[in-house]
């Protein structure tokens, strides 16, 4: 599969829609500069089960990029297949963050 820049991730990406408040808890966020000032924010915005369904979805993230069967996916996250199919709609289709994130991730890694 042939990888897209982060630019051409963006062109290809949808608007993201219109929520309020979404662009204020975007500049919280990009006020974060380690790992664990980011988890600690994550952790006083959310509820526990919140933060469990965000973190399921990354890691579903993680897998179908691997190629793991939608069905392998939702025993070993543990997720429904209903929530794999609808991570991977917005990872092919979506407004481009997963991939970005997917992008910017590898990159990191391959520094370390």
């Amino acid at each position: 599969m042939a990888r897209r820049s982060s630019d051409q991730v963006t062109a290809a990406a949808q608007d993201v829609e219109s929520v309020p408040g979404l662009s204020e808890l975007a500049d919280a966020v990009t006020t974060l500069r380690t790992r664990d000032e980011v988890t600690r924010f994550l952790r006083d915005l959310c509820t526990l089960p919140e933060l469990e369904a965000l973190a399921h979805r990354w890691q579903t993230v993680l897998l179908l990029e691997q190629g793991v069967p939608y069905v392998e996916i939702a025993q070993r996250v543990p997720t429904s297949t209903a929530t794999v199919t609808r991570v991977a709609q917005w990872l092919r289709h979506g407004t481009g963050g997963y991939r970005l994130a997917l992008e910017r991730t590898r990159r990191r890694r391959g520094r370390s």
